[in-house]
């Protein structure tokens, strides 16, 4: 573990007492910024409809982090929010899974497999190369981008037609392959709803049709019209979208109509550029269909004189983008790989960030102007977590608990880059960014199973630690539903703080969105069911989190929830609106001027109201014990 032990930037304190230095050493010191109402960044409601409470940190300890992750709090840097779950729009529970209990799915044994096959080099991903514009093309109905995949060029043969038409059919399988696999990465990053979307088929286009079509498709060899699949699968799955479930649905594959063909082509195509690898041909997004082109000139001869030159079978071994189809000469030569992954103290990285900002602007269509190095910092950098060293007594993990950047570097080329936090009971899962060139390996996947296997593996070093903790679960978020398919997770009631299985959670969450879950926690049997729920509810439906998890920007609930500004006008309207709990306030630790006093030492009777009802506010969101443990910052 490299780096030195970080030292609190809390001030130590006489008055410190010895449960609170026994808390793993130094002190929280928090800023209270009170409740703020905002604009949704999951259901995209144009409404301030998101309302949360939020606190500053100057510095916490891992055990009263902790403490509020299990109180349904998160971070983003040094800030951290709660959301106000029976009044905010998209509830977000907290949801966790036990290490121990993980039951990987059928797709997550195939993320693991196809890795294994890179690695091992039966599966050879290449770069993209430059995109090539079409004359003929028009700007804003068609782009054409080169895929340059020499294995897949068409060569002159003397061929007899079996021949010809075994490489034609392994050329349409590895095609529509890799615009599966293109479809995936687009519902990974959440491009597209995480619902079960129609197998891709690439057809030939006959020299017949080809001469009926518009200039410049003389060269058109294979078409394909899942857009009109994949838009009509959505329009399915959301049938009352005219009543505000389109805003769910990105902007870039919608218009005023709905899930539209045209763009959800056009982003297909835009992330072929970006998974390519060399093939002789060109891909071009055209009022809705996908159609492959042959770079060559001499193309229109291609039905009579001209073959593929790939070996039977190769295809179907290319499972993904950026799969090279080789000759049987080529397969006697395996390149292997080796992945190396690195956890590292959070700290600032240039290679890191120059990773983070093409993530970003590639995948999530960030400009440059929103991806700078100041908001990366803030963002992924910055932690007020205290770091704990390794102990060596089976209290601490050998890395410690703190913040930490876990690297995945594949022959020394940095390809994603997981940002978490080690705490006593958990692996808190931040954010994932990774190369969009690896995107078929689906990282997101990937990286998840890792952190349940670095939890496992610890346990024999940290005892308590048990849990990975996946941030924010929203059940009406399709970007959300991938955390489900980790099982058997559980998700944190929002009013007694009590874990509930997912399984009797889901049903309740699929009739309204915000549900005192451990009303229901004791629901085994369908005996026990209330009236008002059916039997068949109590199955958990995972044909629609288990098929085309979106993840791969795991964490992306943290992205969504920036910073906002808190301390408004809006709030101090509210303020007085604010349910709070009876409690004794008066022994929460107030900083002030440098000291550390107790509510009840610290203020005149007289000057106490206004202080009071805003403690009273706070020990509501955090809680008697952590209220009176961490120090209310004044200052």
């Amino acid at each position: 573990m490299a780096g030195k032990t970080k030292k609190s930037e809390a001030s130590s304190s006489s008055s410190r007492n010895s449960s609170r230095s026994s808390n793993h050493r130094g002190e929280s010191v928090v800023v209270d910024y009170g409740k703020n109402k905002s604009s949704c960044g999951y259901c995209k409601s144009s409404a301030r409809s998101s309302i949360s409470h939020g606190l500053g940190t100057q510095s916490i300890t891992i055990n009263d982090y902790q403490d509020l992750l299990d109180r349904g709090w998160r971070r983003s840097g040094c800030f951290l929010y709660k959301p106000e779950m029976e009044k905010t729009c998209c509830p977000a529970y907290t949801i966790r899974l036990k290490a121990g209990d993980f039951v990987p799915s059928k797709e997550q044994l195939r993320v693991s497999r196809r890795m294994q096959r890179f690695l091992e080099g039966t599966l050879d991903c290449k770069r993209p190369v430059e995109t090539v514009e079409d004359p003929n093309a028009s700007k804003d109905t068609c782009s054409r981008t080169h895929l340059g995949v020499s294995s897949l060029a068409v060569k002159e043969s003397s061929s007899n037609n079996n021949e010809e038409k075994d490489g034609e059919e392994n050329i349409m399988r590895f095609l529509s392959d890799q615009v599966g696999n293109v479809v995936r990465a687009c519902s990974e990053s959440g491009e597209f709803p995480d619902i079960q979307f129609p197998k891709a088929s690439v057809k030939k286009v006959s020299q017949a049709k080809r001469k009926i079509l518009v200039k410049g498709s003389e060269d058109l060899l294979y078409s394909t019209n899942i857009a009109f699949q994949i838009a009509a699968t959505i329009k399915r799955s959301l049938p009352d979208q005219k009543d505000g479930n389109q805003g769910r649905l990105s902007r870039n594959i919608t218009d005023e109509n709905g899930p539209s063909p045209k763009l959800i082509a056009e982003k297909l195509e835009s992330f072929l550029n970006q998974l390519a690898k060399t093939s002789g041909l060109s891909v071009r997004a055209c009022n809705g269909h996908l159609n492959f082109y042959s770079a060559a000139k001499h193309a229109s001869t291609y039905e009579s004189s001209q073959t593929v030159s790939v070996s039977k079978g190769s295809a179907a071994s290319s499972v993904s983008k950026g799969c090279s189809l080789k000759n049987s000469s080529e397969n006697t030569q395996v390149k292997r790989r080796r992945l190396e992954i690195h956890l590292k103290r959070s700290s600032f990285d240039s290679e890191e960030y120059a990773l983070y900002r093409r993530y970003q602007m590639m995948v999530h269509n960030d400009t440059p102007d929103h991806v700078t190095e100041s908001s990366y910092r803030r963002f992924l950098v910055d932690t007020p977590l205290i770091f704990v060293p390794p102990t060596g007594d089976g209290t601490v993990p050998p890395c410690g608990f703190g913040s930490f950047h876990q690297q995945y570097v594949i022959d020394g080329k940095l390809v994603a880059v997981g940002v978490i936090d080690i705490l006593p009971r958990c692996l808190s899962s931040k954010y994932l960014f990774w190369d969009p060139d690896f995107a078929f390996l689906s990282p997101g996947k990937y990286s998840a199973l890792q952190e349940i296997n670095w939890v496992k593996e610890n346990q024999a070093h940290c005892s308590t630690l048990q849990y990975y903790y996946l941030g924010y679960y929203i059940h009406s978020c399709s970007k959300m539903r991938y955390k489900a398919a980790y099982s058997p997770s559980e998700l944190l009631c929002p009013l007694r703080y009590q874990w509930v299985p997912f399984a009797i959670a889901k049903p309740l969450l699929d009739r309204k969105p915000y549900v005192v879950l451990s009303d229901f926690s004791t629901l085994q049997d369908r005996e026990s069911l209330p009236p008002h729920v059916s039997e068949d509810v109590m199955e958990v439906q995972h044909d629609d989190i288990g098929k085309e998890d979106t993840n791969d920007f795991l964490m992306y609930d943290d992205e969504g929830m920036m910073e906002p500004e808190y301390g408004s006008s809006d709030n101090e309207q509210h303020l007085a609106s604010v349910d709070v709990e009876d409690g004794d306030v008066s022994n929460i630790l107030i900083g002030l001027k440098g000291s550390r006093v107790k509510f009840k030492f610290a203020f005149r009777p007289s000057e106490r109201s206004y202080l009071e009802f805003q403690l009273r506010r706070y020990m509501r969101v955090v809680g008697e014990a952590l209220a009176e443990r961490m120090v209310y910052s004044l200052e």
